[in-house]
């Protein structure tokens, strides 16, 4: 097969994402008040109603409807104020009463869109830019924006969990036997459908990545896609640049992480390339997406509407909701990820990757925050005002305080780091009491004891030597006791003045500004 990037500059791909979002931060389930909890026992959160046992009623959730509206007050959706509840039929173990507790046509948030920005190496995959918006200049990046519409945003519940037993890759095929796991049965779950507006892999992983931190600044799940409360489906078709008519889709399933939605839109469009090309015809079905083998394989022919049988759910009034209902939920929207990245980027003169970052996190931008606004208080020193310390604290947050996360597995919240600790270790260095490599050092035992930056450089003697006749009088006795190298330097080899420096580092133990350091020799030697 021939590689994506030669596929794309003759064919263009068409691209539509059903994301699936387990609502795991409620309490019970959609219609029952089972517990919804990850990783219990095997069928210890059920009862009649998620189970579907004769003369069962079903009692919605009120909590998930107010999360769905939430979801699509955030992606720009109208909400729609009637809408009703349908059975879903099809037979199989993983819900056991045979059918899904689904919406039909009308679903509570319908007509949205999400302005996907596209910067840096993603961009390089899209061949042909029709259609696309510039990247605002501040973002200083290679790249466009790309409207991506959302169909739906509808509310259903989840099913069951299979676990298929013997084999080599755990799937049905080749299993001994299979068990079924009914705690995930009838967890609230919301799936929104896109337009076919994308139009590469790399936008639809940034699709879902952008989403994610959507639903994770909402606080309505936890996204967890190892654990499979967000679940991604893809559909992909060709047609020639130019072409006006869609091909025939297939569906991809599997795709459980956003390297492997990348990978798997790539393989299937390459498949169908070569289909194609070769005079074959793309069949509409569903295709399972293999990771270790980096290949799609068929599953069944894709079902149609009329498969399922979809009929008004009668144990369900249609829902009506009210104005005021609504205006209530828009109240408890927070800042969104896109106006988080702007607002930094603007009001603390942050790059966009750097903004990015932070505005990827929710509890990662309001420490940002709380840290920022501990600039100006008595514990951080009197000289770092909230501008000056912004890049600081920016680059700790990214490189020292995510590194050491990651290392010990925690969150912000289960550190004993503070935003004012952050604050004050910013404002040391940008004083230059401090360097920067002394800076990991402080952090690391502040990160670890709870202890303020300035008690950690007090104890163990860190303060820079920053009184310049002083730094003068170190870097004079350097020279003269080189005064080859210092002739060398004076003759071209300015590349020296590293050796200089380093050799006053040495000259203080380390605590000399290498600034003021530089500065000195620079001046000593140009002067």
């Amino acid at each position: 097969m021939r590689g994506l990037a030669a596929v794309l500059q003759e064919w263009e791909a068409v691209i539509g994402l059903e994301v699936h979002a387990e609502l795991t931060t409620l309490n019970t389930k959609m219609f029952c008040s089972c517990p919804v909890d990850f990783g219990a026992p095997p069928n210890t959160h059920v009862c009649p109603v998620c189970l579907g046992l004769p003369g069962a009623l079903p009692v919605p959730n009120r909590a998930a409807i107010e999360s769905i509206v939430l979801a699509g007050l955030a992606t720009g959706c109208e909400i729609e104020k009637r809408s009703m509840f349908y059975r879903k039929n099809y037979f199989y173990p993983d819900m056991s009463k045979n059918f899904q507790t689904t919406q039909g046509p009308v679903a509570f948030c319908m007509r949205g869109s999400l302005l996907l920005e596209v910067a840096g190496r993603s961009s390089r995959e899209r061949s042909c830019l029709d259609g696309t918006l510039p990247l605002p200049e501040a973002y200083a990046q290679e790249g466009y924006c790309t409207v991506v519409g959302i169909t739906r945003i509808h509310l259903e519940e989840d099913a069951g969990k299979m676990v298929h037993v013997g084999g080599t890759d755990g799937r049905i095929s080749g299993a001994d036997y299979s068990l079924v796991d009914y705690n995930r049965c009838g967890t609230p779950l919301i799936e929104l459908v896109t337009e076919p507006d994308l139009r590469t892999p790399e936008e639809a992983r940034l699709f879902l990545q952008a989403l994610r931190q959507v639903y994770l600044t909402l606080g309505i799940s936890d996204c967890s896609m190892e654990e499979g409360s967000l679940r991604c489906d893809g559909n992909v078709s060709l047609r020639r640049r130019g072409a006006a008519a869609y091909g025939t889709k297939t569906e991809l399933k599997n795709m459980n992480s956003f390297k492997n939605l990348h990978d798997g839109l790539a393989y299937e469009i390459c498949r169908q390339a070569e289909v194609l090309e070769s005079g074959g015809t793309v069949a509409q079905e569903t295709r399972h997406w293999e990771p270790a083998s980096k290949r799609t394989i068929s599953m069944r022919v894709k079902e149609t509407a009329d498969d399922y049988r979809l009929f008004p759910e009668p144990d369900l009034a249609p829902y009506d909701l009210s104005e005021s209902f609504i205006e209530a939920v828009r109240s408890r929207l927070p800042e969104l990820p896109d106006a988080k990245r702007a607002r930094l980027m603007k009001s603390h003169g942050l790059s966009y990757l750097d903004a990015c970052a932070l505005a990827a996190d929710a509890e990662t931008t309001a420490f940002f925050d709380a840290a920022i606004a501990a600039s100006d208080v008595a514990s951080a020193p009197a000289a770092a005002s909230a501008s000056a310390v912004a890049k600081p604290v920016a680059n700790l947050l990214i490189n020292d305080v995510a590194a050491y996360l990651n290392t010990h597995a925690l969150t912000l919240a289960q550190t004993r780091l503070t935003p004012a600790h952050l604050a004050e270790l910013a404002g040391l260095v940008a004083e230059g009491t401090i360097s920067s490599s002394q800076a990991k050092a402080v952090f690391a035992r502040t990160a670890a004891e709870g202890v303020s930056p300035a008690r950690v450089v007090a104890d163990e003697g860190m303060e820079q030597v920053s009184d310049e006749s002083a730094i003068e009088q170190v870097a004079s006795a350097i020279l003269a006791q080189f005064p080859d190298k210092a002739e060398e330097y004076r003759a071209g080899k300015t590349g020296l003045l590293g050796f200089f420096v380093g050799q006053a580092m040495k000259a203080t133990a380390g605590q000399g500004n290498p600034k003021l350091i530089n500065e000195a020799f620079v001046r000593l030697l140009e002067g």
